[in-house]
Parts: C-alpha cells; sequence; structure tokens
C-alpha cells in the first residue's frame, strides 16, 4: 500500500504536462569558489516569470533539489537549484553531510555570500522577474533560507521545508522582509515544541508575515522519497511521509501564487 501511494503522489508532484521543462548545468563564482547549480525552465512559457531558488538537503546539491527545481518549472517559474558547498560537493554518509554543512553554518557571512551569487544568477536570467524571487529549502537548506530571511535578503518568500528553526541571531523587528512558510513534521525529533515556539516568539517579535503547519506523525524528511532508505541505512530518524509531501506541496504552490503577485 505505501509502495502504491508513493508512486501515485509522485506522478500528482512529477506532472509536466502542457510544459516543456529542460534543466541545465550552471556553473558560476562565489569568490574563488565554483558552485555548481541547475536552472529549470519551462520552453513554451511566454515573457518574464517569478523565479524561485531552491536549497539543497545536508546531502549536498543532488538529483532530489534538481527535481524540486523541474517541479517548479513546470508550474511556471524559473528554478535554481543552488549549490551552498561549492564544487556541486554530495555527501555519502552522515558524517560527511555533517561536516559540510557546518563549514558553511559556522559563518553565515559566508553562507549569505554564497547565497547572494545564486540569487544574482537568477535575477539576471533574461526568463526571470528579478523583482520577484522566492526560496524554498530542504532540511538544511529550510534552515538556510530562514536565515536569509532573519537578515533581510530581498525576497518576496521563504518556505522552509523540515529545517531546523534554531538560529544565533535571532531576527530583529523589521529585518524579515520576506514571508516565511514553514512545513514542520510532527514527529521530527530535530525540531523540538521549544523550539517552534521560540520561532513563534521570534517572528513576532520581528513583525514577519509568517505561518507555521506541522504534519502529524510525519518525520524528519518527510518530503523526500528517498528518506526511508537513508533512514534505515545509517540508523537516523528518517522517513517519507507521501501524504504530508502531497499537502505540504500543494499549500507551496499558493503560497508562491501569493507571494509572486
Amino acid at each position: 500500500m505505501k509502495r502504491f501511494l508513493l508512486l501515485t503522489v509522485l506522478m500528482m508532484l512529477t506532472s509536466t504536462a502542457g510544459a516543456e521543462v529542460v534543466g541545465e548545468v550552471v556553473r558560476y563564482r562565489d569568490g574563488g569558489v565554483e558552485m555548481h547549480g541547475y536552472l529549470a525552465l519551462d520552453r513554451d512559457h511566454r515573457g518574464r516569470r517569478p523565479g524561485v531558488l531552491v536549497v539543497h538537503e545536508w546531502w549536498g546539491h543532488n538529483e532530489y533539489a534538481r527535481r524540486r527545481a523541474r517541479m517548479l518549472a513546470a508550474l511556471g517559474y524559473t528554478a535554481l537549484a543552488v549549490d551552498m558547498y561549492g564544487g556541486g560537493r554530495q555527501a555519502a554518509h552522515p558524517d560527511n553531510a555533517a561536516a559540510f554543512a557546518a563549514e558553511v553554518t559556522r559563518n553565515w557571512d559566508v553562507a549569505e555570500q554564497r547565497f547572494r551569487a545564486a540569487l544574482k544568477v537568477l535575477r539576471a536570467h533574461p526568463t526571470v522577474d528579478p523583482q520577484r524571487i522566492a526560496a524554498i529549502g530542504y532540511c538544511f537548506g529550510g534552515g538556510v533560507v530562514l536565515e536569509m530571511a532573519r537578515r533581510g535578503v530581498d525576497l518576496r518568500g521563504v518556505a522552509s521545508f523540515h529545517g531546523s528553526l534554531v538560529t544565533a541571531h535571532p531576527a530583529r523587528p523589521g529585518a524579515v522582509k520576506a514571508a516565511v512558510i514553514v512545513f514542520n513534521g510532527g514527529d521530527d525529533p530535530f525540531v523540538k515544541p521549544e523550539h517552534i515556539e521560540a520561532f513563534k516568539r521570534e517572528m513576532k517579535a520581528a513583525g514577519a508575515d509568517f505561518t507555521i503547519i506541522t504534519y502529524a506523525g510525519a518525520k524528519h524528511s518527510f518530503t523526500n522519497p528517498e528518506a526511508d532508505v537513508y533512514g534505515k541505512r545509517f540508523n537516523l530518524p528518517l522517513a517519507y511521509d507521501p501524504e504530508a509531501d502531497r499537502q505540504s506541496w500543494h499549500t507551496l504552490q499558493e503560497f508562491l501564487k501569493r507571494v509572486s503577485r
């Protein structure tokens, strides 16, 4: 039954009917570091359209991030799956993933520079309306886009899927320009109730437009069909949840429509 649900949800989420979605590797630089991004768009779509940055999980810039970029392209956006690690690095083991993520998050100024380098590429693309850019992120990437919102990066909206809510640098009043939406798993052991309450207090104090949605029973990485494989292989509390994936993707579409007007 779970396999049937998985196949059904994947068909619903990845449908590109009526769209000619194409993707290409995009190389750009942040100082001396070459980044390997992936840009996806619908060639049948006419005129400029909103853009969306996609920030990968702690595993690095992999096919999952690229697939989400293509899904966004099928919806009429130009999407850029960014590379936060540099060189398109990917981790095959949680220890490597943790090391790559820590390398970025120990210095948020550097992380912001890398994010802005990708933002500059997307804004400059001829299919993109540079005034209508949003960002989404998964796990590690969810934490990244929330930090960019806290830092006042000029985005229409940011969406975090099972990302960390903890920060050492809470948003200042008036700093958050982007609308914020957080999709959280109710059984995610990495996002504790006190983290959620602290985040709510922070966003309210900052005067931010924010929404938190929690899916009962969903675990960490609930949007990734490979989560079960990773969880079993490395004994991690990860699990794919087809219904939470479907619902969160539907809600994301409504969110992006609202912030892209």
